[in-house]
């Protein structure tokens, strides 16, 4: 016995040791090791059950309770029988007696360990493990540690660690499954004594003065007024002991729902009672009782009533989480939706003490979670087998929904409800579209509420509306997609229009466009506010108020424009010709406003609040010329109709298009202004391509700019654009025309003259490319090249799925550019930043235009780089991981897989080069190198040569083997083929 407490003490004073804040970490390693050594003893846990029996220290307690879980789930199996009984004896009788004054992270584990008894030894050596925790919890003094005890059995055992074998995982499931329906019937046995012991005493309210308002609906939403009575009831008001008891039963069932099936086991009587506990969620008297009677005791049991409708609400949440509902159980599912939206009603109902937007903001922010996690449950999983009961209102539903949604008071909650409604606008498209002799019926059944919802969404996203909201979202911070807190509001508002437009496509457009024209009005009218001063223009609008007015109007301008362009699919495709008038409508008012905005520069105007309108003025331009782009395709399905009747109208409103985004390709417009006028330049070109686009006086104006060596470079991305924009305008044929009117010709002569201005100084490098002493510094060089390829590669890859004439024209244009690129190459092998640059070009060139380059061109080209990467050049681009020199290597590699899976015999010639490189100079550098991109590209690329090439190893196909009744076929360059499957197999370790 002395020896016992001598080592309890010992063990006391080590893990208060440990853990000192003084305790060195090396110290720590020291004493981690001599308990790691006491717990692998034979018999240690005779000393443990000593510990927690005769100690009060947290660290020894919990120390012990760790030897005995590593001695069950580790070494269990060699631990002698009569050990086991003496372990499974005891261990119940240490949580019986001291359950009530253990701390409860160490009533848990002790809990945890004996289940994990239990998962080892049920029910063959220990039978009684679950009729024990039966017992617990039928007995009124140890309910609540036999709660403890189920829950964590239902954790431990119903969803088990991998440690188990499939067998036993099967056999745990299918024991507790058997013991469900007598779980299920304690647990609501609980419930409902704890609920009918307070209702006894709970105070009867007085009758609502708003009571009567809300009578027809629910008699719609309940099946009897029994059931609608029953939900009326006061709330009790629970003791902490009783609260504390109902949250674990109802934690229990929450686990429990997730795993059993649905069935008749979960009884009405249940389902009524986790409802009446739901209540205590949305309870406001309760939880202001609680913080009015003042002590923080009571404030504390309001937050318990809270909690228990949190749980509540799990429990329910579980249930409808699955798909998968019996026939039998489909009756308590529609009891379950129809108490649910009780509670609903409940939260949403309008009063003269409340709003529903104050009441929300009284709820526990948990509670509000569950119970829209609930409505989207509802909506996804369930709402197509309701919908089919005539009993079950969902036009009323709808109604709440509405409310709860528009009334939400955070954020998030807002997102989570648009949620909601896209899935319920997705479930209505799709039943439209599987069932299109009943659309008019469905949409006249809908269509209320869809047009008050788009109404709603709309007005949200509009400051005029919603200003205190909409300046509380963060349009700074980017998220993880990328996106700010506003861009994200605006984004998730615009779906849920679009959707509503692809179903009601006129009702949407009407309301939409209104609001738009408005708002077009103010803007459109600022010219007459404008006056000139000695540095400029002036925007003569100075007083605060008109200020912030402008500023509310612009930013709602905005909002409206990109909800305009994200409709632009709805007016294309079949349905074309029948909205075609709106949609042109559309188009020449966004044209209009384009124009209108290049042609007085509000983007460069002086104003009272340059930090707010000047940004404003450049955004809504931006998006106008944004919104133009997205109705490009239906431009180019104009286009076909217009070349049939030949119409000047589409040509006045591709030629004013080009009148607006002209004047805003330029170093002085600013950056967002400048790359929206590109992207529309590149899809008239690209998208649309009218004929006459190349003879409108603003596009040859753009043609000179870009060509002219005296004029100031565009930024990188704008200047790749545009140049993208005028090589297609010359390479993409033109729609609806035979090959013999596409003046190839003279479009050949124009695309070689564009790529000769635009590559100009890249040419000019060639005669000094080997030369000693250069003529420029080598910082101009690289600026030269890096502004040229970009150019050039971006170009061939716009056209590289284009047809034959398209291509050859634009390699015929690029072919003295190449030809430069393939001399310089050498001079620029050690700087890996110019050589990663250049083979990025060489492998766009060999992915689009490797028929058009030739075979001997292409041979040469090869042999330059298998000549260039030797294997010291190579360890030198891989030595440092994640370089520009891995980069290079890795586009190498990448040239190379394009060139092995060419069909034909062309190219077989450098296969035994190719395998060489390969096996011996790169897999050599990297196989004790971590390089995982370049080993990616290398793996990929031996993977290409067998599949495409197994011929340069068997010579015969298998059918020809069997048929000439060949035992074994002669491998040919078998030791190539040997060395290839030994780097797989070693890969594949």
């Amino acid at each position: 016995m002395a020896s016992e407490e001598a080592s309890l003490r010992a063990l006391e004073s080590l893990m208060t040791e440990f853990f000192h804040d003084c305790t060195t970490n090396e110290r720590k390693r020291e004493i981690e090791e001599l308990l790691d050594n006491f717990a692998q003893q034979i018999g240690a846990w005779r000393l443990c059950l000593y510990f927690l029996s005769s100690t009060r220290n947290d660290y020894v307690m919990m120390y012990s309770l760790t030897v005995f879980e590593n001695l069950i789930n580790k070494m269990w199996l060699g631990v002698p029988s009569q050990d086991k009984m003496e372990i499974r004896s005891c261990l119940p009788k240490l949580l019986l007696a001291h359950h009530k004054t253990l701390p409860y992270f160490i009533r848990n584990k002790l809990c945890k360990v004996i289940v994990d008894i239990g998962r080892q030894d049920w029910p063959m050596f220990y039978h009684d493990f679950f009729t024990n925790i039966l017992q617990l919890i039928q007995s009124p003094v140890t309910t609540p540690l036999g709660l403890i005890m189920l829950k964590t059995t239902s954790e431990e055992l119903a969803c088990p660690r991998e440690d188990l074998s499939v067998a036993r995982k099967e056999e745990l499931r299918k024991l507790l499954l058997d013991q469900v329906q007598t779980v299920l019937g304690l647990l609501t046995g609980i419930l409902e004594t704890v609920w009918d012991k307070h209702s006894v005493t709970a105070a009867t309210p007085p009758p609502s003065p708003t009571s009567g308002e809300s009578g027809d609906l629910l008699s719609n939403l309940l099946q009897s007024p029994s059931s609608a009575k029953l939900l009326n009831q006061p709330i009790p008001i629970l003791d902490a002991e009783s609260e504390y008891m109902c949250s674990l039963a109802l934690e229990c069932l929450a686990h429990l729902f997730s795993w059993i099936p649905l069935s008749a086991s979960i009884t009405p009587s249940l389902l009524t009672t986790i409802f009446h506990f739901a209540r205590f969620g949305c309870d406001i008297r309760a939880r202001k009782m609680a913080s009015v009677n003042g002590s923080s005791q009571n404030c504390v049991l309001g937050q318990e009533r809270g909690r228990l409708g949190v749980l509540a609400m799990s429990c329910i949440n579980e249930l409808m989480s699955k798909n998968c509902v019996p026939m039998e159980f489909e009756e308590y599912l529609l009891r379950m939706f129809q108490q649910t939206f009780y509670l609903l009603q409940k939260i949403t109902k309008d009063n003269n003490a409340h709003t529903v937007k104050s009441r929300l903001e009284e709820l526990d922010e948990s509670y509000v979670e569950k119970f829209t996690d609930f409505l989207r449950l509802f909506v996804s999983v369930h709402l197509r087998r309701i919908e089919s009961y005539s009993q079950f209102p969902v036009v009323e539903f709808l109604t709440l929904l509405f409310k709860y949604t528009f009334h939400q008071p955070t954020h998030e909650g807002y997102f989570s409800c648009l949620d909601i409604w896209t899935l319920f606008l997705d479930y209505l498209t799709s039943k439209i579209k599987s069932r299109l002799g009943d659309k008019e019926a469905v949409l006249n059944r809908y269509e209320d509420a869809l047009v008050l919802l788009l109404t709603e969404v709309l007005n949200r996203i509009q400051f005029r509306y919603n200003q205190a909201q909409l300046e509380e979202l963060d349009d700074e911070t980017l998220d993880d997609d990328q996106q700010t807190e506003w861009q994200r509001y605006l984004r998730q508002s615009l779906e849920v229009v679009a959707k509503v437009m692809e179903l009601l496509p006129t009702h949407a457009f009407s309301t939409l466009f209104p609001v738009l024209q408005d708002n077009l009005e103010v803007y459109l009218g600022l010219q007459q506010f404008i006056v000139t001063s000695g540095s400029g223009h002036r925007l003569n609008i100075t007083a605060e108020n008109d200020c912030r007015r402008l500023h509310c109007s612009l930013r709602d301008l905005s909002s409206l424009l990109q909800a305009v362009g994200r409709l632009a699919e709805y007016f294309i495709g079949d349905v074309f010709a029948a909205r075609f008038s709106d949609a042109l409508t559309v188009v020449e008012r966004l044209v209009k406003v384009t124009l209108y905005g290049s042609q007085i520069k509000l983007y460069n105007i002086e104003t009272a609040v340059p930090s707010v309108l000047k940004p404003d003025l450049i955004d809504v331009h931006a998006q106008s010329l944004a919104a133009l782009q997205a109705y490009s395709h239906w431009l180019a399905q104009y286009c076909s109709e217009a070349h049939r009747q030949n119409t000047q109208q589409f040509v006045t409103l591709v030629s004013t298009t080009m009148d607006a985004v002209t004047p805003l390709i330029s170093t002085k417009v600013q950056d967002k202004l400048l790359l929206s006028a590109c992207h529309l330049l590149v899809s008239l070109a690209t998208t649309v391509r009218p004929v006459f686009l190349i003879s409108i006086p603003a596009v040859q104006k753009v043609f000179n700019r870009i060509t002219d060596a005296s004029a100031q470079r565009l930024v990188d991305k704008a200047q790749v654009l545009v140049c993208r924009a005028l090589s297609n305008i010359l390479l993409l044929p033109w729609p609806n025309l035979p090959e013999n009117e596409q003046q190839w010709p003279v479009r050949s002569i124009n695309h070689a003259s564009l790529i000769s201005a635009l590559s100009r100084d890249y040419r000019d490098l060639k005669p000094n490319a080997a030369a000693p002493q250069r003529k420029m510094p080598l910082d101009d060089t690289k600026v030269i090249i890096h502004q040229t390829l970009s150019v050039l590669e971006d170009i061939v890859d716009s056209i590289s799925g284009e047809s034959t004439k398209s291509r050859q024209i634009c390699y015929q244009s690029l072919q003295e550019s190449v030809q430069v690129s393939l001399a310089l190459f050498p001079a620029f092998i050690h700087q890996s930043d110019v050589t990663d640059e250049m083979l990025s070009f060489f492998l766009t060139l060999f992915r689009g235009l490797r028929v058009q380059m030739g075979v001997p061109f292409t041979e040469q080209i090869i042999q330059t780089f298998l000549n260039m990467f030797t294997r010291e050049q190579l360890a030198e681009s891989i030595l440092h991981e994640g370089s520009t020199g891995c980069r290079v290597v890795e586009k190498f590699l990448k040239i190379l897989q394009v060139v092995v899976q060419e069909p034909g015999q062309v190219f077989k010639p450098f296969l035994p080069s190719i395998i060489s490189l390969c096996m011996e100079q790169v897999y050599p550098i990297i196989a004790e190198r971590p390089s995982p991109d370049v080993k990616a590209e290398l793996f990929e690329l031996l993977f290409r040569t067998l599949h495409h090439n197994w011929r340069y190893f068997f010579k015969s196909t298998v059918l020809a083997s069997v048929q000439r009744g060949i035992a074994e076929e002669q491998m040919e360059n078998e030791p190539q083929f040997s060395a290839i499957m030994q780097v797989m197999c070693w890969k594949s370790r």
